[in-house]
């Protein structure tokens, strides 16, 4: 297994190891967590679509307990952003782990962290950050710096937008609302209101906040109008509210810069940054401008907001080797090179009726979702992983490692046109 080799598939998918594994899972976690036999015969009228388990990564591919390889186009939710194990942060973890594993949140520190900071406010123009460990903890510790700067309890997010399942975001998350949200409502709150992503705005005053996916990716890779973004900002800071920034997914060069929303000439007052930041380790960061992380007031004791692995020692070296990677490489510029590339040539597949976004976020619309779920089913037989999004699951969404090589796209477009073309 190269990192970039086509797929190689030694049994079905899933093989038989992997329905070994699933079935002892089923027995000891959440059933609502991992989808099984039933739920995919349920939809697709087959039986034997459980996952293939994977026991290896490298590049783009992976390989599972019955040894095939396949080729990872969802770069784990987008997490792999250099690739799977790239040498450069594995071998940062490495050297990391031999010294300190573990540091103490906000009671001690160590230089990597501030090493990882100042390089996060480089490369995003910002002044200061708040680390966490996932996606949902950077967009909750915007939210509550909206409130501790503004005073304000109100948050305008978007239909469609995806912030997390936390409870703590799960609230502005719109995504599959009644899914999501419904089973928790009572303990929600009402401080969020939901409107059309991409359309008017209503009047702002006495919100603390505005949070928004520069592009939706869960969501269905939904791109909003030209100057929207600009109009949304201009309009927040005109009520006294903050704008907030969602680029867990755009950003760190997956959609051809390090901020898209900047790339748009907008610099928000709160960027929440994750996923890829650390190549697949658990880490994230809202940063802000110093005018409103300072609202918090400087600590006097208990910290009002941290966490355990606040700064996790392992995590920040893996960062820096990944902002280092992205940076040598030229990655945010070669994800929109390589992504123009690979839309157009989604574009010209049968049956695909619609191509939508930037750089390597891409989304491709099929008939409905149930076209897109056996599709990608019917990929991941042939060994390419690719997933359903957006509210109706009819588009799959490609999010493959920056690294990929274009042997490999043009390859997952032929299996595609193969697929549309055979049917469910």
């Amino acid at each position: 297994m190269t990192g970039s080799d086509l797929p190689l598939l030694l049994t079905p998918i899933p093989g038989p190891r992997s329905q070994g594994w699933v079935d002892r899972l089923s027995q000891r976690e959440c059933p609502a967590i991992t989808a099984r036999r039933a739920r995919r015969a349920a939809l697709l009228g087959r039986a034997d679509d459980d996952p293939p388990v994977w026991v290896a990564a490298r590049g783009c591919n992976v390989e599972d307990v019955d040894g095939n390889v396949l080729v990872d186009l969802t770069a784990g939710f987008g997490a792999a952003l250099v690739g799977h194990a790239h040498p450069d942060v594995v071998s940062a973890a490495q050297d990391q782990v031999q010294v300190l594993v573990h540091a103490m949140g906000d009671a001690f520190f160590h230089p990597g962290r501030v090493r990882l900071l100042e390089r996060i406010a480089e490369i995003t123009g910002l002044d200061r950050s708040i680390l966490g460990c996932s996606g949902s903890d950077a967009v909750d510790a915007a939210l509550k710096t909206a409130r501790v700067a503004t005073g304000r309890d109100r948050v305008l997010a978007f239909e469609g937008a995806y912030h997390g399942l936390s409870s703590s975001v799960l609230a502005a998350t719109a995504f599959m609302a009644p899914a999501m949200r419904a089973p928790f409502q009572n303990m929600l709150g009402h401080h969020v209101t939901h409107v059309p992503f991409g359309g008017e705005l209503p009047p702002l005053e006495g919100f603390a906040a505005v949070l928004l996916e520069p592009i939706q990716g869960r969501g269905g890779v939904n791109v909003p109008p030209t100057g929207w973004l600009e109009t949304v900002a201009r309009r927040t800071r005109e009520a006294g509210a903050l704008l907030v920034l969602d680029e867990v997914f755009t950003g760190l060069g997956r959609c051809g810069a390090w901020s898209l929303g900047r790339s748009w000439g907008v610099l928000p007052d709160l960027l929440c940054i994750g996923k890829g930041l650390a190549d697949g380790f658990p880490i994230s960061a809202c940063v802000g401008t110093a005018a409103v992380m300072d609202a918090w007031g400087a600590s006097t004791g208990p910290a009002l907001h941290t966490q355990t692995f606040l700064g996790q020692p392992v995590g920040c070296a893996m960062a820096l080797a990944t902002l280092n990677v992205l940076e040598r490489e030229d990655l945010p510029a070669r994800a929109a090179a390589v992504g123009t590339r690979f839309m157009e040539a989604l574009r010209a597949v049968p049956g695909v009726r619609a191509v939508r976004g930037r750089g390597l976020l891409v989304g491709a619309v099929l008939a409905d979702g149930r076209t897109a779920l056996a599709a990608s089913r019917a990929l991941l037989r042939r060994g390419w992983i690719v997933l359903p999004a957006g509210e109706r699951g009819d588009v799959l969404e490609f999010t493959p490692p920056l690294t990929i090589p274009t042997a490999l796209l043009d390859a997952a477009v032929e299996a595609l046109t193969e697929v549309l073309r055979e049917g469910p």
